[in-house]
């Protein structure tokens, strides 16, 4: 039963209580926009923000995206290749630091999965590793490894991987844990061992995942590799750090849109490998 309008407006005059919130909720509303209010103004003065330096800095900005267009583009197959070899090295730290990192979290990942590992102090003891390797940084693990073994691909490639791990481990042991009963009662019911239970019932349900997962990794690290050449773990990052720091914009900026192009292919090449693997998986269920 619906009530019109000028019944609403009777109840509204007989009980106005009604239709208010509580004392209490209004309050607490209150105290929760004043301290975030309160918040926001404190970190915009810690942050020495005003009017001035944002307009002094978008002219400093427009300065600096002068240098986009038109782009730069090298005179000398020498300077050229130089650059060629830098994002070749990124994708070879991506690509390596990304195959290093599931080659390691793979077989992890069954020892952090509710479904094989029934131990659950072991279980637990794992995911919990899964979590200490995941609160570092990859470019904190790049400065140490640079510590380690020296400026280079490889304290770049070991950055990746060890970060890789972690995030690998997690989530193929997520996808491991998902996958369902039917497959794995059927090999079980045929007498297969627990090894071929694993093979032929878990593992052709999660491969199309884990190869998700790599995919998107790898896009992901090959930005990534590119930060960490900015503190010498080696790659395009490295020169284009070089150049930003001899005011060189014309090339920094052409460096950074053969980045963009670099990724955008990787992602196109990407999506290809998913649709034509995946897809495939899928017409077969």
């Amino acid at each position: 039963m619906s009530l019109t309008h000028a019944q609403i407006e009777q109840a509204r005059a007989r009980v106005p209580r009604a239709f208010h919130l509580p004392l209490t909720l209004r309050l607490r509303r209150i105290a929760l926009w004043t301290l975030f209010v309160g918040l926001m103004l404190y970190c915009l003065w810690v942050f020495n923000f005003s009017p001035t330096r944002i307009w002094i800095g978008l002219g400093r900005l427009g300065h600096v995206l002068g240098f986009m267009f038109p782009p730069y583009i090298w005179k000398s197959w020498p300077e050229f290749s130089e650059i060629l070899k830098g994002l070749g090295e990124t994708l070879s730290i991506a690509f390596m630091g990304t195959l290093l990192g599931a080659i390691v979290a793979f077989p992890l990942s069954f020892l952090g999965a509710k479904n094989i590992n029934r131990l659950n102090g072991l279980r637990l003891g794992v995911r919990r590793g899964y979590d200490i390797i995941r609160a570092f940084e990859t470019l904190i693990l790049a400065l140490i490894f640079i510590r380690a073994f020296g400026l280079g691909p490889l304290a770049g490639i070991l950055a990746i991987a060890v970060s890789e791990v972690g995030t690998f481990a997690k989530l193929f042991s997520e996808a491991i844990e998902n996958t369902s009963t039917k497959p794995i009662d059927g090999v079980k019911a045929s007498g297969g061992t627990r090894f071929q239970q694993i093979r032929f019932g878990i593992a052709p349900q999660v491969n199309p995942v884990i190869l998700s997962i790599l995919l998107y990794n790898f896009e992901s690290n090959v930005r990534s590799g590119t930060i960490l050449g900015i503190v010498g773990a080696g790659g395009i990052g490295f020169l284009l750090s070089d150049r930003i720091s001899a005011y060189k914009w014309d090339e920094a900026w052409s460096i950074i849109f053969l980045i963009i192009a670099m990724v955008y292919v990787i992602d196109h090449l990407s999506g290809i490998i998913r649709a034509r693997i995946i897809g495939d998986w899928e017409g077969t269920k």
